[in-house]
C-alpha cells in the first residue's frame, strides 16, 4: 500500500469513529445526559456533519487505490447496496405483514450491511489477488 492510501485508511477510520461516537452520543445523551430536545437536534446535526464528513473521506479512500483497489472496493459496495435494498424490503415486509413478532429495526439492517461488506470485500480481494 502506498502512502497516500495508508493516510485516506486512517483519515477515513477516525471519521468512522468519529461518526460512530456521535451516534451513541444522540442515542444515549438523549436517554440519560440530558432532556431538552434542542440538544438532542445539537447532537443531531453534529452526528450528520461528522456522517457527511465520513462518506467524503470513504470517497477519498477508494479515489486514493490503485485501479485494482478501486475495483474490489466497487464490486463491494455494490453487492452490499444491491443485497441491503433486496434483504431490507423483504425484512420489512416481513414486518409489515406480520410474519414476524418483533418491530424490523435498522440496527438489523446496519448490521446486515457492515457483515455484507466486509465479506464482500474479502473475497474480491481473494478473487482479484
Amino acid at each position: 500500500m502506498n502512502a497516500q492510501v495508508i493516510a485516506s485508511r486512517n483519515k477515513l477510520a477516525k471519521w468512522s469513529i468519529a461518526w460512530v461516537l456521535t451516534t451513541a452520543l444522540v442515542t444515549f445523551g438523549s436517554q440519560f445526559l440530558w432532556e431538552a430536545q434542542w440538544i438532542t437536534i445539537l447532537a443531531i446535526l453534529l452526528s450528520l456533519a461528522v456522517g457527511i464528513g465520513m462518506v467524503l473521506a470513504n470517497r477519498d479512500f477508494v479515489n486514493a487505490g490503485d485501479e485494482l483497489q478501486r475495483k474490489i472496493q466497487l464490486e463491494s459496495m455494490g453487492l452490499t447496496l444491491g443485497l441491503s435494498v433486496v434483504c431490507g424490503i423483504a425484512y420489512s415486509q416481513l414486518d409489515t405483514t406480520n410474519l414476524i413478532k418483533q418491530d424490523a429495526e435498522i440496527a438489523f439492517l446496519i448490521l446486515f450491511m457492515g457483515i455484507t461488506y466486509i465479506l464482500c470485500v474479502f473475497f474480491n480481494a481473494r478473487k482479484y489477488s
